[in-house]
């Protein structure tokens, strides 16, 4: 795989869930793209690192729960597009429910996950900036990774 730029990557959001939690479950769903994102953040899980400290030896690291992660996206305020609308009715929403959401990268390759929106605070500077918003969005499942397609 060649390198590549960010430029042309997009994020969107789905109102509804996957009738199945896997690949096939997330591709089933329609997803509504948000305009004007600015940067979309680090996509991945990790372990938390558990630490044992025996009295003679080494210290022991294993591997702890998963944290599938979380994205800070910023974006341009546009009160009319569908994605921003969508986005803030979830960073609204007091249920827990879960939202689906798709990367697109510029090859075509996607990463599609279930999450939470905590908040989405909106950013207002001086005369000679843009109107921004940067929700919070915690990962609550699996990546699923979808290849490009091949032409």
């Amino acid at each position: 795989m060649a390198i590549s730029t960010a430029a042309g990557s997009a994020l969107a959001i789905s109102a509804g869930t996957p009738a199945t939690d896997n690949a096939a479950g997330y591709a089933a769903l329609t997803y509504t793209e948000i305009s004007n994102v600015e940067t979309i953040g680090a996509i991945g899980s990790a372990f938390d690192v558990v630490t044992f400290q025996p009295l003679k030896g080494p210290m022991q690291k294993l591997k702890g729960p998963v944290n599938y992660g979380s994205l800070g996206p910023t974006f341009a305020i546009d009160d009319a597009d569908a994605g921003q609308v969508l986005l803030r009715t979830a960073g609204d929403d007091t249920t827990n429910k879960l939202y689906a959401f798709q990367v697109t990268l510029p090859s075509g390759a996607k990463r599609q996950f279930g999450g939470r929106v905590f908040g989405n605070p909106e950013t207002v500077d001086g005369a000679g900036s843009v109107l921004t918003a940067a929700p919070a969005i915690e990962i609550s499942t699996p990546i699923y990774k979808i290849a490009a397609p091949t032409t």
